[in-house]
């Protein structure tokens, strides 16, 4: 029986005080929930607009945290969000629950059970729900409607409080950042990314924060596939700028003779092809933010007219004597190490010293300890509703499996890989309810990557023993060395193929290509 005692109302009321002041308080709300409504599995969701996104949660699989709940797809959590009070379903309900194939308690189709659905409101206002699940039939049915108007107004007034509490918190973090970035203007940040609760996961938010309400240039550095444009349009989105538009700029697709026009427009009739005039990138971006992805890539002869407009804050239409002033914030990125492009000459040092005002380095994947079972979440998730699934999840076993791969590709190779896994799952299980990605679904990354990596560590381990190594050497160049010859090596036993040598060394073809094509690789042609 559920039933709840005075006593056991007021304990919970002290408890919910008592959780505000923690820095788990979204998950000690739970517990104390939990203390007085018996269930399997509870979780605690925020409104942000169109979704539900889980702030913590008890008995139900890690990933979901990394779910974002469109609203509107699921018809039980549509109707708790439109009530004026909690939701019990009967057991008989034939709406689906969001939560199918989710609870650690039981694996596959929900049998018969008991759902709970609290509206948490706050001011007239829909700030979250409350979700309880229980194997039991009809358990929730035996609790008082007044005390459930109890729980849900304290658990309303609680949660509103601990959404606050955050709130002041980040505030207050957010304004030490500030007097200390004041007190060290030359502050070097160096971590990370969005979807996720790794150290540096976090680290990489408060930068985020920091730097975005100043009116700073930003350097975003990082590999390809690690979030860099996702870190830039974060940052756009919560500084000042962020109702005008942020403008993306693909360097590296940027044909020579065309970047100056991209940039900064033309006139009609400046050059053979210019039949009208054609506003510039910089002046679309005015008053916003101009991102300038793949930096590293622009020739040197476009350095230095992008040098020209940043130090001005002018720029000149080809074709055209007037010049135009314009405000425009440069967040640009780059998978390339730029100090070393500077010392190389590759790259210009006053136009790296403009871009490089507030530096941000995006960390690879496999540097992101944890965050693996949060991503697959949020990409089944999204997965899910492209192929029009009810239900998605995965065997306990892959997020192991995926936590062991070092990710060459980054969050884009794991985006395309759960993709895939995802259709070959839905293809075998049409008919099921849930339908479960298992290792079998998810490439052959295990045995092709493991034996590989074993082979080439053991490798590795018995040259550098082998070999003396010199008093001095630079590190960078050497690995440069290596990674040329490996993939040179690759290419010329695959007779040029790149789609088959990328395929060899587990990278994505066009990561490849920016890579050989930064290392020096004279491209090699295919053999008949």
């Amino acid at each position: 029986m559920n039933e709840i005692s005075s006593a056991a109302l007021i304990e919970l009321s002290l408890n919910l005080t008592k959780s505000l002041t923690s820095n788990d308080r979204f998950d000690n709300l739970l517990s104390t929930i939990r203390k007085a409504i018996t269930c399997e599995a509870v979780a605690v969701l925020a409104v942000k607009g169109e979704y539900l996104v889980p702030l913590a949660l008890q008995g139900l699989s890690k990933d979901t945290l990394g779910r974002r709940f469109v609203i509107a797809e699921h018809p039980r959590l549509t109707k708790i969000c439109q009530s004026e009070k909690f939701v019990r379903f009967p057991s008989n309900c034939p709406l689906p629950d969001p939560y199918d194939g989710l609870l650690i308690a039981h694996d596959g189709d929900l049998p018969i059970h008991s759902c709970m659905g609290i509206p948490l409101h706050f001011e007239d206002r829909l700030i979250g729900i409350l979700t309880l699940d229980s194997l039991i039939p009809e358990l929730f049915d035996n609790i008082p409607e007044r005390t459930l108007e109890l729980i849900t107004a304290m658990a309303s007034v609680s949660l509103n409080t601990a959404l606050t509490l955050e709130q002041l918190e980040r505030n207050i973090d957010h304004s030490n950042q500030v007097v200390a970035a004041l007190s060290q203007p030359n502050v070097v940040s160096e971590q990370n990314e969005l979807i996720g609760q790794s150290a540096k996961m976090i680290h990489l938010k408060k930068e985020i924060t920091l730097v975005a309400s100043s009116h700073y240039n930003v350097l975003i550095q990082g590999e390809s596939g690690s979030g860099k444009e996702l870190v830039a349009h974060d940052i756009h989105q919560q500084s000042s700028r962020n109702t005008l538009p942020i403008v993306y700029v693909n360097c590296a697709a940027l044909p020579d003779n065309l970047i100056e026009s991209e940039l900064f427009g033309h006139v009609k009739g400046a050059f053979t092809g210019a039949d009208k005039n054609r506003a510039g990138k910089f002046v679309i971006a005015d008053g916003g933010t101009l991102f300038l992805d793949e930096v590293g890539e622009l020739p040197l002869a476009a350095q230095s007219k992008l040098l020209r407009a940043i130090q001005s804050n002018e720029i000149q239409a080809v074709g055209q004597d007037k010049l135009i002033t314009v405000d425009v914030r440069i967040i640009a990125a780059t998978n390339r190490n730029l100090q070393n492009e500077v010392e190389k000459g590759n790259f210009r040092a006053d136009l790296f010293h403009r871009l490089n005002v507030y530096p941000i380095e995006v960390p690879p994947l496999r540097e992101r300890a944890g965050d693996i079972a949060l991503l697959t979440g949020f990409f089944i998730e999204k997965t899910k509703r492209k192929l029009g699934i009810k239900q998605l999840k995965t065997s306990p076993d892959v997020i192991e499996y995926l936590s062991a791969y070092h990710w060459p590709g980054n969050i884009r190779e794991l985006e395309h890989l759960l993709s895939r896994a995802a259709l070959k799952a839905f293809a075998k299980q049409k008919n099921k309810a849930v339908v479960k990605i298992t290792l079998c679904d998810c490439d052959n990354l295990s045995n092709e990557f493991f034996n590989q990596n074993r082979t080439t560590l053991q490798e590795k381990t018995k040259i550098i023993a082998e070999s003396s190594v010199q008093s001095s050497m630079n590190l960078r160049h050497e690995v440069d060395e290596f990674q040329k010859m490996l993939i040179s090596k690759v290419l010329t036993e695959e007779k040029g193929s790149w789609s088959m040598a990328a395929k060899r060394l587990n990278t994505d073809r066009a990561n490849l290509n920016r890579l050989a094509k930064r290392l020096g690789i004279s491209v090699i042609k295919t053999v008949a």
